[in-house]
Order: C-alpha cells, then sequence, then structure tokens
C-alpha cells in the first residue's frame, strides 16, 4: 500500500477517532433498541443483542483495528463504506487520498 502524506495522516488520525465514535454509538442505539422492544422476551433480546455485538465487532476489527499509515486510504475506505465520514470531515483531505478511499460497490 502506499503510504498517505504526513498532513492526510495527521487528518486521519482526527476523523478515525470521530468515526470510532459514530460507530460504536449507534451500536450503542441498536441495542437499546433491540432493549425497548416489549414484544420480546428478556432471552430474546440478550441473543439479538449478542448477534449484533459480534457482527459489529468483525465490521469495528476490519475498520478501525491497527492504526497504521501504510494501511490509512484502506481503513479510510471501510470507514466511509460505513457511512462514518462526513462530507466536512472528506474535505479536509488531499484530493488524492478522497479519490484512493472511494468506497468499492
Amino acid at each position: 500500500m502506499k503510504t498517505i502524506r504526513e498532513s492526510d495522516w495527521k487528518v486521519f488520525k482526527q476523523v478515525r477517532e470521530t468515526a470510532l465514535q459514530r460507530f460504536c454509538q449507534h451500536v450503542l442505539d441498536d441495542v437499546d433498541a433491540i432493549n425497548r422492544d416489549a414484544g420480546l422476551t428478556a432471552h430474546e433480546r440478550y441473543l439479538k443483542v449478542y448477534e449484533l455485538i459480534h457482527a459489529r465487532d468483525r465490521k469495528l476489527g476490519a475498520a478501525f483495528d491497527g492504526l497504521s499509515r501504510s494501511d490509512a486510504a484502506f481503513r479510510l475506505m471501510l470507514i466511509r463504506t460505513l457511512g462514518l465520514v462526513s462530507e466536512e470531515d472528506l474535505a479536509r483531505f488531499s484530493p488524492e487520498l478522497q479519490q484512493s478511499s472511494i468506497p468499492m460497490e
């Protein structure tokens, strides 16, 4: 992988942290919604929460585990795929990094 420029690296570390917080908040919101579902038993809610956490943990790991400049463009692409980067965040990166981190369809 191509190493990104220093200015993009500094921005990436900030955007990554913000995206991580957004990801975790989304998961917690989903857990809260499951917990409030009165149509399910406590055991059913527990199982749904377990499945949710298990599935989201894989996504969290893929997008956020490891912090290396050499794979930052790939991690940014994954974070963008998850919808965790705002247009304002994206505008802070160089045009080259914006282009190289476009999510694959």
